[in-house]
């Protein structure tokens, strides 16, 4: 590390206050690991002194009591110290092993797509909308019940007022943690869950939303204690209420001059022309792509067994679903998968869920859309109207086919 970047770190550390460090990187299911420094040891943290046995945890690779550790090495321009307790200060960093980047570690898995798109001259940026339910102990009953003590007892709560002012007591400090972190939140609100909530903030480039969605579960576990709650990520906690989707807001900008490169160009073009939806040839093809690899990428944006019991097209509300179970695009048309949205240059995929590895899951979509770009795959046509209401021999006819039923069948296509 550069001594002159770590001796700044340190004493700005020192001047907040900071007692002790995370020196993180994340396991496969995007949960971050670190073991605990004080800050008297950072230099020694910063050279990768702290090892870990990854092949004692799952799905990392070099299993075995013979094989050698892996080292975290922090990234210091990732420092911040955590709002709730500004004893801690915590790096994102990544694995190295015997010197070189560790192969199976998440967070190099989608730097390596980065530097693919950084090849052809591309910036992958991405913002996220993430969902998610809390809870608190009823104490009669000694079951989870929603955060709000009033309960809401219509089918769906979503943007009702007096709920959102129920559970001030959790979204208050997150949201004033988050702008703190500079993360620009711009809305929040109950979600259509009882008890679900969704925060939305400025969108980045995709590795700082990844981090920032892994630190966000963490931050929510936290606030959620202090107030005697518990945060869930689980993607289907509840049969009858809604899933906790994390929407995949993505677009490809020029690394030269940051130019959104989604924007329909000067002219427009056939896509554009034929689809009326003003964006890109460029981001045509990025769609067409993660058509094309839709299957296998949702055994990583939706990786649990669980994921899959929110892939169902009806609920409580017969008339309206919102689970993006069919491969599909269209213009606002939230029945498909793949949404383009008409009030910003991105495409958003709907699948994805909160229990996913962001580090992945961007990796994924960004390998996937630049496939599409490189072999210029058409992506069809779109569809904008309600496919929940067509037979399954009229989505054949139309090519349209539904995302795996399962994990097994996703981990088939995978």
């Amino acid at each position: 590390p550069d001594p002159g970047k770590l001796a700044a770190v340190k004493e700005r550390l020192a001047a907040a206050g900071v007692e002790y460090l995370f020196s993180t990187y994340v396991d496969i299911h995007g949960v971050p690991k670190a073991k605990v420094n004080p800050l008297a040891s950072l230099e020694k943290m910063a050279k990768g002194s702290e090892l870990f046995t990854v092949g004692a945890m799952e799905g990392m690779g070099l299993v075995g009591p013979q094989e050698d550790e892996c080292a975290a090495v922090p990234d210091l321009d990732t420092a911040i110290i955590c709002p709730w307790d500004k004893r801690f200060a915590y790096f994102f960093g990544d694995l190295y092993y015997h010197g070189a980047p560790y192969a199976n570690d998440s967070r190099q898995i989608l730097k390596r797509q980065l530097d693919r798109a950084a090849e052809m001259g591309l910036k992958f940026n991405l913002g996220i909308e993430p969902e998610f339910y809390v809870l608190r102990e009823d104490p009669e009953s000694g079951k989870l019940v929603p955060l709000p003590e009033h309960r809401y007892l219509g089918t769906c709560p979503a943007y009702d007022v007096h709920q959102s002012l129920g559970s001030m007591d959790f979204l208050d400090p997150m949201v004033k943690h988050m702008n703190e972190l500079g993360w620009g939140v711009f809305s929040f609100d109950q979600e259509g869950g009882h008890g679900q909530y969704e925060f939305d903030f400025d969108y980045a480039d995709a590795l700082t939303t990844s981090d920032r969605l892994t630190f966000l579960r963490l931050m929510a576990k936290e606030v959620a204690a202090s107030i005697g709650a518990v945060a869930s990520f689980m993607p289907k906690p509840f049969a009858t209420d809604f899933r906790s989707g994390c929407h995949y807001n993505m677009s490809l900008a020029s690394l030269e001059t940051g130019e959104n490169l989604f924007a329909i160009e000067p002219g427009s073009n056939p896509y554009a022309e034929r689809h009326g939806i003003p964006l890109s040839k460029m981001a045509f093809h990025f769609v067409a792509g993660i058509l094309r690899h839709a299957s296998s990428i949702t055994a990583v944006s939706s990786p649990t067994y669980n994921s899959y019991q929110g892939f169902i097209a009806k609920g409580d509300m017969p008339d309206v679903s919102w689970a993006p179970v069919l491969v599909a695009f269209g213009k606002n048309n939230r029945s498909a998968m793949m949404r383009l949205p008409l009030n910003r240059y991105c495409v958003e995929n709907r699948a994805p869920d909160m229990a996913n590895n962001p580090y992945l899951t961007a990796a994924l979509h960004l390998a996937a859309g630049l496939d599409g770009i490189e072999e210029q795959i058409d992506p069809g046509e779109p569809v904008n109207d309600n496919i929940y209401a067509k037979s399954r021999r009229e989505l054949k006819e139309g090519g349209i086919r539904f995302l795996p039923p399962t994990l097994l069948h996703a981990l088939d296509a995978f």
